[in-house]
């Protein structure tokens, strides 16, 4: 392979040709990565969800519960930490179900979503919109109409395809 082949598929990123999605031969310019720690956690053949507020990034979609991990924390006990204060339930939480990254442009941030299996503790109380708009035991139906945030899609099918089985 002679140098002018090689031309052909590198470019040098300059002031002409701007770092963006639409230029795919150039990384995105980097923004804030937030990490969250989110729970997959399904009763009888329901998985529990919760809506984000009205005044928030994604308001009124739903997700699976959790929330930001503080610098530092374990993503473990990050995720206990949210669903106490979100939903006023103790869990104890399993393994990863799956790793998530995920570009908001419109907001300016990234987010890498870790996704755990949780069972809610025996004696824990039921779930209450504590910190959430509101919450859900979303059944397939659910799960097939309701909106959901693009970093949530790729679990979203490991979860239906649970809730099958």
């Amino acid at each position: 392979m002679d140098g002018s082949a090689s031309a052909t598929y590198l470019r040098p990123v300059t002031a002409a040709s701007p770092v963006s999605p639409a230029n795919p031969a150039s990384p995105s310019p980097p923004s804030p990565t937030v990490l969250v720690s989110a729970a997959v956690i399904i009763e009888g053949g329901r998985v529990l969800v919760s809506q984000r507020k009205k005044g928030t990034h994604l308001e009124d979609m739903w997700e699976l519960p959790g929330g930001k991990v503080e610098p530092g924390e374990d993503p473990r006990c990050a995720l206990r930490r949210e669903l106490v204060e979100e939903l006023g339930v103790e869990a104890d939480i399993g393994d990863i179900v799956e790793v998530t990254f995920h570009r908001y442009d419109d907001a300016g941030k990234s987010v890498l979503l870790l996704f755990f299996d949780a069972t809610r503790r025996p004696g824990s109380a039921e779930p209450e919109a504590r910190d959430v708009a509101a919450f859900a035991w979303a059944d397939l139906a659910m799960l097939a109409t309701a909106s959901f945030p693009p970093a949530d899609l790729p679990v979203l099918a490991k979860v239906r395809a649970r809730l099958v089985g």
